[in-house]
């Protein structure tokens, strides 16, 4: 497989590699950071008037980039990137006609620094950035793996990995992962956005710090625990599975929510459960409108929020 194409590689073998196939290998040097490189969705295409086909340097447009990763390509670039880079790479994105599933995709290998939003909603790949370089926060829905090329970082997908990954990579400490269990405990103090998102698996994703935006977005299975507090739109477009924050949320929880369940012990913010279609949310306090309600606990909301080892108030909100 193209992820483990480096095995056992050094920086000298990385060049030789580059060098012998060119024909697999496109290199990109930017003079200045670039934003929504490998960005999957464009930059959002269908909220702004960015266009794909936009020159980046040379003949390489955005789209080049996002269709050279689609065919299993590696892409080297030589620079600082920009914001949002490498944003739902591997998504088969239904505004574009797919599934809105998983696709393999490539490797892209960054000397560089790196921006924030890295890796948002990111679902598989390969993403090598030089240890040299900084990568600031909040990054994405990515987590580091041991690497197999010397002097570089390797990020995958932390959905990719809890759902199959976790049989070939190695998470790097104070990260750990419990095969057994499925469950992977993340404790680098990494403020992420997009944690578990498009998760869908029974695998547990538990987060001890604080996270940023869109935590569990898409979800359809499984459960993502934060111990800790999260940014807005927790449980976006959820559509399964169980999204728990032990602290409070910011503005737009359950936003376009479809199904699944949120649990926030604690405030839920403003805006909550805007555009909700399903599911249920509890939470101590937070303002809801419409169409969601607040309602008091019925016997079965109090057992089965016992069963998640809380009590005293809560609300529920449909």
């Amino acid at each position: 497989m193209l992820f483990n194409i480096f095995k056992k590689s050094n920086k000298k073998k990385l060049n030789e590699f580059l060098d012998e196939n060119k024909d697999k290998v496109l290199v990109l040097e930017l003079d200045k950071p670039i934003d929504c490189l490998c960005d999957f969705t464009y930059n959002f295409i269908w909220q702004s008037k960015f266009n794909p086909e936009t020159k980046i340097k040379d003949e390489i447009t955005f789209k080049t980039l996002v269709e050279h990763l689609k065919n299993n390509g590696i892409i080297y670039i030589k620079g600082n990137v920009g914001k949002r880079f490498c944003s739902s790479m591997g998504v088969d994105l239904k505004y574009f006609g797919g599934s809105g599933g998983r696709i393999k995709v490539g490797a892209v290998i960054v000397d560089g620094d790196v921006d924030t939003r890295f890796g948002i909603s990111m679902l598989s790949g390969t993403v090598y950035i030089n240890e040299k370089n900084n990568i600031k926060e909040p990054m994405g829905n990515v987590i580091e793996v041991e690497s197999d090329i010397k002097g570089y970082r390797k990020f995958i997908s932390i959905t990719e990995f809890v759902e199959y990954r976790y049989k070939e990579e190695k998470v790097l400490k104070p990260n750990k992962f419990d095969e057994k269990r499925g469950v992977l405990e993340i404790n680098d103090k990494i403020k992420r956005d997009t944690v578990g998102a498009r998760l869908n698996e029974e695998k547990t994703i538990i987060v001890n710090g604080d996270v940023d935006l869109s935590t569990g977005i898409l979800m359809k299975k499984g459960r993502v625990v934060v111990n800790g507090n999260a940014g807005k739109n927790t449980g976006a477009v959820l559509n399964g599975g169980l999204v728990i924050i032990n602290g409070n949320t910011n503005d737009f929880t359950g936003f376009e929510m479809k199904d699944g369940v949120i649990v926030v012990d604690g405030n839920a913010g403003k805006y909550l459960g805007a555009k909700k279609k399903g599911g249920v949310i509890y939470a101590r306090e937070g303002k809801e409108v419409p169409p969601t309600k607040k309602y008091n606990l019925d016997k079965n909301d109090m057992e089965f929020l016992k069963s998640l080892g809380y009590s005293g108030k809560f609300y529920k909100f449909l």
